[in-house]
C-alpha cells in the first residue's frame, strides 16, 4: 500500500502550530530588547525542526526559507550579529512566511501545491546573517519563469485506492462549505423556527376551543389539547438546538481579526517613528462570521488612532517617565450573551481642551453648549460627524472612517454599545460591547396603539407598572423617579404617531430602555411574550426608517418591526434640546452648577431651571463638580450625595473651603431621607436638603430663589 503523505503532513502542521507561536513570541522579546541567550537558543531550535520535519517531507519552500531563518538566528546565537530593527523585522517577515505556508497545507495543499519560497527574503536573511546589507529585491521581470509541475501519476494499486480513501475520510475532520451556502442553511432554518413559533399560537387556540363545546365532547378536545401541547413543547429545544449548531458553523475566532491587527500594528509604529508592544488577549473567543466581517474595519481605525493620536514618540515618552515602547492591549472576553472587545492603550490621552476648541472650530456645538457639558460628553463629541483631531485625515488614520462611522457601525448595525474613557497622560481605553449574534437574538414584543413591536433585550431595563401620580412634573415633561435617578416619560404611541389607547384603570406600564447612561420610560399598552427571534434586516425600500431596526416575524407571516432604541433615545433628547434653545433667558441670570452622576437626573434638574431662566452648567460626579467651580464663580450648586469619585458630602465641604463659595447657597438634592444624612448635610454646609421622593419643580424653584434672595 502507497504511503499516506497526509497523515504526516497533518502532523507537520500540528507540530509547526506549536513552534510559530514560539518564534513570534521570541521576535517580540527580540524587539524589546528583553531576550536572553536561552530564548535565543529556543527560537534556533524551532527554526532547526522546521527546517528538518520538512525536509523529510519534502517540502522544499518551507526548507529553504527555515534554513534561512535558521542561519540569521545561528549568527544571533553565536554573538556575532546584535538585533537590530532590521534584524527583528527579517525575522518577523520569515515567521510570516512560514505561517503562510503552513496554512496553505492545513487547507488540503501538498508539497507539489506550495510555492517556492521568496528568494529575495531567503537572500536577505542570509546576508543579515553575514553582517551584510540586504540585495535589492528581484524584480519581476528578472525573476526566471517557473515551470508548471507535472501531475504526479498514481502508484497506489486499484486494490489500495479504497484503503488510502476511506483513511483520507477518516482522518479528516473538517469540510470547506461555500459562505453563500450556509448562509442559506441558516437563513432557512431561521424561517422554520420562526414557523414552530407559531404552534405556539395554535396550542393557544386549541385550548380555547377545549373549553367552548358540549360537555360530552370536552374530553376527546381536553387531549387533543395536551398532546398538540405536548408535542410543541418536545420540539422546542430541538428547534433551538439544531438552529444554534447551524450558527455555531458559522461562527469564526476573533484571533482572524486580532492578529492580523498585532502585525499591523507592529508596521504602522514603525512607520510612525514609535515603538509599541502589542499584546492579545482572548482571540480564541467566537463570534459569528458577519459580526467579524463588519467589526474589521472600525477596529482597524481605532488601531491607527491609538497609534497615531494616542501613543507619543519614544522621546516623549522618557520625558513623561514612560519606557519608550508604548503598550497596546487588545481584549476579547464573554459576559453572559455578549462578548467584550477593548481596546486601550498607555498613550497621552485625549485632551479635553483639544477637543472643546476643535468641536467650536468645527462649529458642532456653540460655546454655551460646549460650557454645559460634563468631561464624559466632552470626551464624546469625537464620535460626532466632522469632528476630527490635528492629523486625523492621514494615511494612518483617516481612511475615509471616522469615529462617527466606528460608533454608527458598533451601536446601529452591529446593535452594540460603544464606550470611551481616557486620563490624560495615562491613556485611553475603547470597550466595545457587542452580541455574540446578529441572526437570533432575545426580543420582548409589546403592542402599543393596536400594533405590535418588538426591543431586542440588550436596550431593555426593566418593566415597571405604576400609577399615575408616581408621576412628576419636570419643566413640561413627566418623569418617574426610580432608585434615585429621574427617568422621562414618553408614550411610545405619542412618539410613533399611533392611535392612543384608553386604560380602564389607574395604573400605567412603562417599558425602561437603556443605552449607557441614558434611560427612557415608554408608556406601552401590554407586553405580549419574550422570546429568542430571527432578526431579518429591512428591505432596502424601508431602509430610510431611523426609529426600526429590522424585522422578526410572529408566524404566518405576520411581520413585527424592531425599534432602534438608540435612535428613540437620540429623538427624545433633541426635543428636550430645541425646547430647551426656545426659552429666552436674560444674559443676567444667574448662573447655577448641577452635579450628578446619573445623565436623565442631570438633565431634568436642567430642564427645569432653565424653564425659570437661569444658566446650568452640568458635572457627573464631584470632582467633575470641584473642577467647574473652582474654575469659574456659580451662583449657587445643586448636588446629589451618591456619586463615584467624590460624594456630594465630601463636594460640598470643599467648596464651603473656598472663600468665594463660603456663603453661596448649596442644596443637597437625593433619595437619602434618613435623619442621620439631613443633619450630616447640614454639618458639612448644605443650605438646604430635597428628597427625590417627594420632589417637585415648585419646591425646589422656591427653595434657590430665597436663597439667592
Amino acid at each position: 500500500m502507497a504511503l499516506d503523505i497526509r497523515r504526516f503532513i497533518q502532523r507537520f502542521v500540528e507540530e509547526a502550530a506549536d513552534h510559530l507561536p514560539r518564534l513570534r513570541e521570541g521576535i517580540s522579546a527580540l524587539e524589546q530588547g528583553h531576550a536572553d541567550r536561552e530564548q535565543i537558543n529556543d527560537l534556533f531550535r524551532a527554526a532547526h525542526t522546521l527546517k528538518g520535519s520538512s525536509r523529510m517531507l519534502k517540502l522544499v519552500p518551507i526548507t529553504a526559507l527555515a534554513h534561512s531563518t535558521e542561519e540569521l538566528l545561528s549568527a544571533l546565537r553565536d554573538g556575532t550579529l546584535t538585533a537590530t530593527p532590521t534584524v527583528t523585522s527579517l525575522l518577523s517577515q520569515a515567521v510570516d512566511g512560514l505561517a503562510d505556508l503552513v496554512s496553505r497545507l492545513a487547507e488540503g495543499a501538498t508539497g507539489d501545491d506550495l510555492p517556492a519560497a521568496d528568494e529575495a527574503l531567503c537572500s536577505a536573511l542570509e546576508a543579515a546573517a553575514l553582517g551584510q546589507a540586504p540585495p535589492p529585491p528581484i524584480t519581476p521581470a528578472e525573476a526566471a519563469p517557473s515551470s508548471v509541475p507535472a501531475l504526479p501519476s498514481s502508484s497506489t494499486p486499484p486494490s489500495s485506492a479504497a484503503l488510502v480513501a476511506e483513511s483520507e475520510l477518516r482522518l479528516s475532520d473538517t469540510v470547506r462549505v461555500r459562505l453563500d451556502r450556509l448562509d442559506d442553511v441558516i437563513r432557512l432554518m431561521g424561517e422554520v423556527l420562526s414557523g414552530h413559533h407559531h404552534l405556539h399560537t395554535l396550542v393557544d387556540q386549541a385550548r380555547e376551543l377545549s373549553i367552548t363545546p358540549p360537555a360530552e365532547q370536552q374530553g376527546p378536545f381536553h387531549a387533543f389539547h395536551r398532546e398538540l401541547k405536548d408535542s410543541v413543547l418536545s420540539h422546542d429545544s430541538l428547534m433551538s438546538d439544531l438552529h444554534d449548531r447551524a450558527l455555531q458553523m458559522r461562527m469564526l475566532p476573533l484571533s482572524v481579526v486580532f492578529d492580523p491587527l498585532a502585525h499591523m500594528s507592529r508596521e504602522l509604529a514603525q512607520s510612525l517613528g514609535k515603538q509599541v508592544d502589542c499584546r492579545v488577549r482572548g482571540s480564541e473567543i467566537e463570534l459569528d462570521r458577519q459580526m467579524i466581517d463588519r467589526l474589521s474595519d472600525p477596529l482597524i481605525h481605532l488601531l491607527r488612532n491609538a497609534l497615531d493620536h494616542g501613543l507619543e514618540l519614544p522621546a516623549e515618552r522618557q520625558v513623561a517617565g514612560k519606557p519608550p515602547r508604548g503598550q497596546l492591549i487588545i481584549e476579547a472576553w464573554q459576559d453572559a450573551g455578549w462578548v467584550v472587545v477593548e481596546m486601550r492603550d498607555d498613550g497621552a490621552g485625549i485632551s479635553l481642551e483639544a477637543v472643546r476648541q476643535k468641536a467650536l472650530a468645527k462649529q458642532l456645538v456653540s460655546e454655551e453648549q460646549l460650557h454645559a457639558l460634563s468631561e464624559q460628553e466632552t470626551l464624546e463629541l469625537i464620535f460626532l460627524p466632522g469632528f476630527s483631531t490635528k492629523s486625523m485625515i492621514t494615511d494612518f488614520s483617516g481612511r475615509g472612517v471616522g469615529m462617527d462611522v466606528v460608533k454608527r457601525t458598533v451601536v446601529d448595525e452591529l446593535n452594540g454599545d460603544l464606550q470611551l474613557a481616557s486620563e490624560r497622560g495615562n491613556g485611553t481605553r475603547f470597550t466595545l460591547r457587542l452580541p455574540l449574534s446578529l441572526a437570533m437574538m432575545r426580543v420582548l414584543l409589546v403592542s402599543v396603539g393596536g400594533v405590535n413591536l418588538g426591543v431586542t433585550a440588550p436596550y431593555v431595563s426593566e418593566l415597571v407598572e405604576c400609577s399615575s401620580q408616581s408621576f412628576i412634573d419636570a419643566a413640561g415633561q413627566r418623569t418617574l423617579i426610580l432608585r434615585n435617578e429621574f427617568v422621562p416619560v414618553v408614550s411610545l404611541a405619542q412618539l410613533l404617531e399611533l392611535p392612543e389607547t384608553e386604560s380602564g384603570t389607574d395604573t400605567t406600564l412603562l417599558l425602561v430602555v437603556h443605552q449607557r447612561h441614558q434611560k427612557l420610560a415608554l408608556i406601552i399598552d401590554s407586553l405580549i411574550d419574550e422570546r429568542d427571534m430571527i432578526i431579518k434586516p429591512l428591505p432596502v425600500h424601508l431602509r430610510y426608517l431611523p426609529l426600526v431596526s429590522g424585522m422578526v416575524s410572529m408566524g404566518r407571516n405576520a411581520l413585527v418591526s424592531l425599534l432602534h432604541v438608540p435612535a428613540l433615545l437620540e429623538v427624545t433628547r433633541h426635543s428636550a434640546q430645541r425646547a430647551n434653545e426656545e426659552r429666552a433667558s436674560s444674559a443676567l441670570a444667574k448662573r447655577i452648577l448641577v452635579v450628578d452622576d446619573s445623565l436623565n437626573t442631570r438633565e431634568i434638574e436642567k430642564d427645569v431651571l432653565e424653564a425659570w431662566g437661569y444658566h446650568v452648567t452640568l458635572a457627573e460626579n464631584g470632582r467633575d463638580g470641584l473642577a467647574k467651580a473652582l474654575a469659574e464663580p456659580f451662583d449657587a450648586v445643586l448636588t446629589d450625595v451618591e456619586m463615584p469619585v467624590m460624594d456630594g458630602f465630601a463636594l460640598t465641604a470643599r467648596l464651603r473651603e473656598n472663600e468665594v463659595y463660603r456663603y453661596r447657597p448649596i442644596i443637597i438634592i437625593t433619595s437619602r431621607e434618613k435623619e442621620a444624612d439631613r443633619r450630616r448635610g447640614i454639618e458639612v454646609g448644605a443650605d438646604a436638603y430635597i428628597v427625590k421622593g417627594s420632589f417637585d419643580q415648585n419646591n425646589l424653584v422656591e427653595t434657590l430663589q430665597a436663597l439667592l434672595g
